[in-house]
């Protein structure tokens, strides 16, 4: 069977009857059975092969989705109605979702079929998918190398083909950054574009869902699809949902301000190589007739620590449920009340979960409330109406997605401050709530991809779109 790298290719052999929808996910199990990067915690073969039949008999009455064939892997914190979902951590091991999260409400309506639940970083906490209670996700390109992190296993699996596209979440550039290490596009919507009902909350202000694929197409096509009104999250947008997927073959060759923030690209600790591209970049834009101009945002500085100040505090709300009394893991060694609450969470949790959780606790208790969090608040709102202030003048803002390659597995997993410093880039977004993607446009020296990052005003997903496939030549 061909090795499918877009939808549009799928959706063709589908209705000229080359394939179909059982064979199709056949395929991807076996690709996944003799996969050896542990991108897959777990393979929905009865549930994903009874919705391949269903699919197959509406393409046959020429009644399917949008999405009818496209084979889906989804973020182990996504909940799928009785299917497990772990957040990769020991304390919800074995629990099963209860409900579908929206956005699987959303696909499956399409007729998408979810072939798995991928591996990540321990509740979406970390940048290389070492922090997984289930082992560490190998990148398909270099074994001895991360995915990135914290959707480590999104993009493994679509980059190994063990699915033609998986959804992440990205709460500080945890869809974009692994997108850079493994060559694919990585996209992150505006905050409230898509629903985060039945996502596992790690700083709820912060966290969206979004996809990683081979095409912008196919970016832009599932993101039409999870996007929209929402009863059940009270942050969501209530604008309409534009058609991504045809809006994105509109305006080939339009003109941009396109501004560049100098202070990422003169930063010490960026890669060289990425910083020469990103210089051939600029001018290649400019050549193509687009007024790319230099921006400065003095803010810079502020934003790895203003990100995790906040997202710290919110992590320590949102994971205090996870207490052994509820749901989940609970210790054996428990005595009584005190002793449930501290020894299963103490063993429940892994490292880098407790250290967010102490440290957010910390900018929240009494005396540094003030000093920490609500300051960061106002930090937060600055770097907002900055953020506001530059997308009044320019259309697009660009910049590295991350500060190097995919760094070798233990390479950093001991020096925190290291594995913080390569959201360096990515934070930007989450902390204006704007939207922003991955572009894999290049490759080093040393074999690995990397990506280039575009971002827009809020609610402009269409026109970020369109110039990301313009970009991309699609």
């Amino acid at each position: 069977m061909n090795s499918y790298t877009s939808y549009s290719k799928v959706r063709k052999d589908l209705d000229t009857g080359a394939t179909n929808c059982v064979s199709l996910v056949d395929y991807y199990i076996q690709k996944i059975e003799a996969s050896k990067t542990n991108a897959v915690l777990e393979i929905f073969a009865e549930s994903a092969k009874i919705q391949a039949q269903l699919v197959d008999e509406k393409l046959k009455n020429k009644t399917a989705g949008i999405l009818a064939g496209m084979v889906i892997g989804i973020k182990d914190n996504i909940s799928y109605k009785d299917h497990k979902v772990s957040g990769s951590s020991k304390i919800l091991e074995r629990f099963e979702a209860i409900y579908n999260a929206t956005v699987i409400e959303k696909l499956l309506a399409e007729d998408a079929i979810i072939i798995g639940r991928l591996n990540c970083d321990e509740f979406a906490m970390g940048g290389s998918n070492e922090n997984s209670a289930y082992g560490s996700v190998l990148n398909p390109i270099q074994n001895d190398r991360v995915p990135g992190g914290s959707s480590g296993g999104s993009a493994a699996a679509v980059a190994e083909g063990l699915c033609l596209a998986a959804l992440g979440s990205d709460t500080g550039g945890s869809i974009r950054q692994p997108a850079s290490y493994c060559g694919l596009v990585g996209y992150k919507p505006t905050y409230g574009k898509v629903s985060r009902y039945g996502l596992l909350a790690y700083a709820s202000s912060f966290d969206q869902i979004g996809p990683l694929t081979n095409t912008v197409a196919d970016a832009a096509l599932i993101t039409e699809v999870i996007s929209g009104k929402d009863a059940y999250d009270s942050t969501m947008s209530q604008l309409d949902v534009p058609a991504f997927s045809k809006l994105i073959k509109e305006n080939k060759g339009k003109k941009y301000k396109i501004g560049y923030i100098q202070e990422c690209i003169d930063t010490n600790g960026l890669d060289s190589e990425i910083k020469d591209y990103t210089n051939k970049w600029i001018t290649n834009l400019k050549n193509d007739g687009h007024t790319v101009e230099s921006v400065g945002f003095d803010l810079l500085d502020y934003m790895i620590p203003n990100y995790y100040v906040l997202t710290t505090a919110e992590a320590s709300s949102n994971l205090s449920r996870y207490d052994g009394a509820h749901y989940g893991y609970r210790s054996n060694k428990a005595t009584d009340i005190d002793t449930t609450y501290l020894k299963t969470r103490s063993e429940g949790f892994g490292k880098e979960v407790k250290r967010r959780i102490m440290l957010g606790t910390f900018v929240l208790s009494a005396g540094y409330f003030d000093a920490y969090y609500t300051k960061a608040m106002r930090v937060r709102r600055l770097i907002k109406e900055k953020t506001e202030e530059l997308f009044k003048t320019y259309d697009f803002l660009i910049l590295p997605t991350a500060p190097t390659t995919a760094f070798k597995i233990g390479e950093n997993i001991e020096d925190p401050i290291t594995m913080y410093l390569q959201d360096i880039f990515t934070v930007h977004a989450n902390l204006a709530g704007i939207p922003a993607i991955s572009l894999p446009l290049a490759t080093h020296t040393n074999g690995m991809p990397f990506g280039m990052q575009v971002m827009s005003a809020k609610h402009t997903d269409e026109k970020l779109l369109q110039f990301s496939s313009d970009i991309m030549g699609e």
